[in-house]
């Protein structure tokens, strides 16, 4: 539970949020500006048949019950190369948490 909760955050974030998957997004929304570490806040183009797919490509709560299901369908489907994946994704996610721990440690501590 741990494992695919983990991927399916670091996923979910990566493809709805990421500026590396942007490209995959452009057609569908509109840069805003930088939301957060590495991060992108995008808006829904308004053209007629993109307005839906744009209100749900940027958003990582929509994203996350169709990656969960594509990772639980893998991990039937094809196990070990999906618990590979899964791992990967989630020591990513865990990783995030320790950087942004740190960070605000170290500006706690330095008072920036």
């Amino acid at each position: 539970m741990l494992l695919t909760s983990g991927a399916t955050f670091r996923l979910s974030g990566l493809l709805s949020k990421a500026s590396v998957s942007s490209p995959l997004r452009a057609p569908f929304t509109t840069y805003v500006g930088p939301q957060g570490p590495a991060e992108l806040h995008e808006e829904a183009r308004t053209e007629a048949g993109k307005d839906t797919v744009g209100e749900l490509l940027p958003c990582p709560f929509c994203r996350g019950v169709r990656v969960a299901s594509t990772l639980t369908a893998g991990r039937l489907l094809v196990p070990r190369a999906t618990r590979t994946a899964m791992g990967a994704l989630a020591a990513l996610a865990g990783a995030d948490v320790l950087q942004l721990t740190y960070t605000a440690l170290t500006d706690r501590t330095t008072g920036a």
